[in-house]
């Protein structure tokens, strides 16, 4: 899936008349091809010692990866059975009004907008996962989802997702890093989600990797579990609650050779580097986990982020691949910084932080922050687009997931709930919400360098 390298386009579909002169077979279930094919290798093992062997790798490969070899059939099938999205006539539309480069997205006001936001409804996303949907959670609030960021001195296009789409067209974009990377990849979904056929869209999961499918564009979202972006104890996508935390920092290839050929990369990492001032490094060439020294924070995170430069530098075409930083997404655990003695972490917060005049400190390890854009600026062949999301997403201390959200696969217990201080998640964001904005202007990054360039001459499969 993650390391597949695209394949030749398939031929064009066939006529409506071609479909239905088609034997019988071809429109048999992606089980009933799967059984088919077994039982020709079997029959054909019975006759030749080579067919044996094939034999014991395909039914291998079947025990192993079965649900992969389903959904490689069902979009093979589709392929053949169903056309491309008909291509997005963006002439005949007003013309796309793009912020200029000079404008500083990330400095604005927050604006209560019940018309035009939210961009999706939390129960038309099938996709979102039960951590963020607090409405069906029980949250009995729901004016977080009604505002709208507004920079200073000019304005967000409001996302198309047909647009974005179109300029996704053959492509891949990985969105790598922690959860609330994952917030945002499960945000990017459901913000594209409705434009694409029934049948025609799914998510498929093996290890590390998330992967939205949109098959009408043979356009893929992924999301990839690596919380320090370098190799670490806590690498497993479903076992990663570990209370003491130790990384490689020199040893990023075991993640980074899914990152080849994707082309968008959407890299964070801070929330997992904040529970110690100082941070546990494997010695080089040790054999256990065990055996480890600790360091200051910061000097791991330099660590990384040279491990993590160099690579770029290295194994990125940048005619191909771009590459974005999302900065620090803000945890809202401390309600007396605005003003509210009394209050548990974001508990009960319906409205976001208004004052202008006093922003929010929030205590973010502001060096880490500056590190990543020092990084960002130093690259040499391979540019690096910092997105700051840090100071609009600061006033947001009241959409949360709060208690309104899972802890190991469950909803919070009323005993739970009478805990907040213990509880209450004030990292993650409830959808529709914050991370759509993040999105936003995601969205205006890649369709300002779209709008730029012509799309390809022609597609190919992202990887199945």
């Amino acid at each position: 899936m993650g390391s597949s390298a695209p394949t030749t386009p398939p031929d064009p579909p066939p006529s409506t008349a071609a479909a239905a002169a088609a034997p019988k077979s071809f429109f048999l279930g992606p089980l009933d091809s799967i059984r088919s094919s077994a039982r020709s290798l079997l029959a054909a093992a019975r006759r030749s010692p080579v067919a044996t062997l094939v034999a014991a790798f395909f039914l291998l490969a079947l025990f192993m990866y079965g649900e992969d070899v389903r959904t490689i059939a069902e979009l093979s099938i589709d392929d053949y059975l169903y056309p491309d999205a008909e291509l997005y006539n963006v002439s005949g539309l007003p013309p796309l009004v793009l912020p200029p480069p000079t404008c500083d997205l990330s400095r604005g006001r927050w604006v209560f907008d019940n018309t035009s936001v939210p961009a999706y409804r939390e129960k038309d996303c099938t996709f979102l996962t039960q951590q963020v949907t607090c409405l069906k959670n029980g949250r009995p609030d729901d004016t977080w989802q009604y505002w709208r960021w507004q920079p200073s001195n000019c304005s967000l296009p409001t996302f198309d997702a047909r647009r974005f789409m179109e300029a996704m067209r053959g492509k891949r974009m990985m969105f790598v890093g922690d959860s609330l990377n994952r917030n945002q990849w499960e945000s990017l979904v459901c913000l594209v989600q409705p434009i694409l056929s029934k049948g025609r869209k799914k998510v498929v999961k093996r290890g590390s990797l998330r992967v939205f499918h949109a098959k009408e564009y043979r356009a893929t979202l992924e999301f990839y579990w690596a919380p320090f972006l370098v190799e670490s104890n806590s690498d497993n996508p479903n076992f990663h609650s570990i209370d003491t935390r130790i990384i490689r920092p020199e040893r990023i290839e075991g993640h980074a050779k899914y990152w080849r050929g994707v082309d968008y990369l959407i890299f964070n990492t801070y929330i997992w580097w904040m529970n110690t001032a100082d941070m546990k490094v494997r010695r080089p060439n040790s054999r256990y986990w065990s055996e480890n020294d600790e360091v200051p924070r910061i000097e791991a995170y330099g660590r990384v982020f040279k491990t993590w430069s160099d690579w770029l530098e290295e194994n990125i075409d940048p005619a191909r691949t771009s590459v974005l930083f999302m900065t620090i997404s803000p945890l809202h655990i401390s309600p007396e910084k605005w003003g509210n003695p009394n209050g548990i972490k974001c508990v009960k917060e319906t409205l976001p932080y208004m004052n202008d005049t006093a922003p929010l400190d929030l205590n973010h390890d502001m060096r880490m922050y500056d590190l990543v854009a020092k990084v960002a600026k130093s690259m040499k062949r391979v540019p690096v687009t910092v997105i700051d999301i840090t100071k609009m997403s600061d006033s947001r201390k009241d959409a949360h997931t709060g208690l309104y959200t899972f802890r190991q696969g469950k909803l919070l217990t009323p005993e739970q709930k009478a805990q907040p201080e213990k509880f209450a998640d004030c990292i993650h964001w409830c959808l529709p919400g914050v991370p759509d904005v993040w999105n936003q202007i995601l969205y205006t990054r890649i369709l300002s360098k779209y709008s730029q360039s012509s799309p390809p001459p022609s597609l190919s499969l992202p990887p199945q």
